[in-house]
């Protein structure tokens, strides 16, 4: 039987919570304990996660990962379904380890979608990459919280954050808290968040060249998210999540799937 929290439930006051649905929380609290994964050292080990739970689900998903030294650690997350779809990492990496995310949130209605990240870079020589785009309709609510530690000894880190998110209705909201928190001074570590709108331009430039508006929404979409699973080993599984993604934007308003 797998053990539950006995934390207390939390409340938008904690930092981790503070854009959740913590009403939806309460229904499930309290949760599973985190399942815990390690890669031993001078291992590589993937991860994929479709998270596309049924509209009145209410998903968290939680991860405490430990990557040896040498090791590498990577995972495509797709999240689209349910009430609340919280997924989250707890990383710790070693000497010259590496932790690479790939992520896509996609939500209407009245969803909210959340992807939370620490990622602890405990001794020297580790790289991670975060990539998440999100796409927001309705009043819909896409959220990244992401957390990068340098340790004093962790000199030599690379680690980087690029967190972008598209809404498709003034009424969806897109959070974006991508931290940073360096005690080495010999590091490289970077960040960015942006959140707009479709480019007009582009959606002109497609019109007049006889591309219909639901059309052209899609093409941009999809480029917009273009590439986040393109390295997944696994032809199969590349093309369930591609379609998946695919469905979700077809469902939003205004939205068409182009093959």
């Amino acid at each position: 039987m797998t053990a539950l929290t006995t934390h207390p439930l939390p409340t938008r006051k904690a930092e981790d919570w503070r854009y959740s649905d913590v009403d939806a929380l309460a229904q499930i609290w309290p949760v599973a304990a985190p399942e815990r994964i390690d890669v031993a050292a001078g291992e590589k080990a993937t991860r994929t996660i479709l998270q596309d739970a049924g509209d009145d689900a209410v998903i968290v998903r939680d991860h405490v990962v430990s990557v040896g030294e040498g090791g590498r650690f990577g995972v495509h997350l797709l999240n689209i379904g349910g009430r609340l779809g919280r997924v989250t990492f707890d990383v710790t990496l070693a000497r010259g380890a590496h932790f690479e995310l790939s992520a896509a949130i996609i939500g209407g209605g009245e969803q909210t979608l959340e992807v939370v990240t620490t990622v602890t870079h405990a001794e020297p020589a580790g790289t991670s990459q975060q990539t998440v785009r999100s796409v927001l309709a309705g009043h819909a609510t896409g959220n990244y919280l992401g957390r990068i530690a340098v340790a004093r000894d962790a000199q030599k880190t690379d680690a980087a954050q690029s967190v972008k998110a598209m809404l498709l209705d003034r009424t969806a909201t897109a959070n974006a808290k991508p931290e940073l928190e360096i005690f080495a001074d010999d590091v490289k570590c970077a960040h960015g968040a942006t959140v707009g709108e479709l480019d007009k331009t582009a959606l002109f430039y497609c019109a007049a060249r006889g591309i219909d508006p639901a059309t052209a929404r899609t093409l941009l979409l999809q480029a917009f998210i273009a590439g986040l699973f393109d390295d997944m080993t696994d032809a199969a599984e590349r093309e369930r999540f591609e379609a998946a993604a695919l469905a979700k934007m077809a469902s939003l308003s205004g939205v068409e799937v182009i093959a």
